[in-house]
């Protein structure tokens, strides 16, 4: 039982106690009372959960705001693409020369990903399964 709860059964021995020593021409009074402190209550939590979920349906916007937004412009795209075949080059080079095709082929893995880090980086559902639409017009 929280706090809450005990505040509440406290109040509602207290209005059954001076129910008692009052005498029932106060019953009314004292139920509206203690009707009142419980609504009260009650509009005090759902307020408070209302606040809650709006604040969380603010932050899930905000995330999805920031996530929605290009973190790349097209020209860092590009010269990141640039900057990955120039080094090609000389990794191509070392590999091939100290490993020969197996040097050659591990050049080549790291360099393609890093290329694909960048891509998903830039376009995070961009290996994702697209879902087909009700709307496509496909014959099985």
């Amino acid at each position: 039982m929280d706090a809450r709860e005990s505040d509440l059964k406290k109040d509602l021995d207290a209005t059954l106690r001076a129910r008692g020593e009052l005498g029932e021409e106060y019953e009314a009074a004292l139920v509206e009372s203690f009707l009142e402190k419980v609504d009260r209550r009650i509009d005090d939590t759902v307020e408070r959960r209302v606040r809650r979920q709006v604040a969380e349906q603010q932050m899930a916007a905000a995330r999805d705001d920031r996530s929605a937004a290009p973190t790349d412009s097209w020209g860092e795209r590009f010269g990141f693409g640039i900057v990955s075949l120039v080094l090609a080059i000389p990794l191509s080079a070392i590999g091939g020369g100290t490993g020969h095709l197996p040097g050659l082929l591990v050049a080549w893995a790291g360099i393609v990903g890093v290329n694909v880090v960048q891509a998903v980086r830039t376009d995070p559902g961009l290996f994702r399964r697209r879902k087909p639409s009700p709307d496509d017009d496909r014959e099985s």
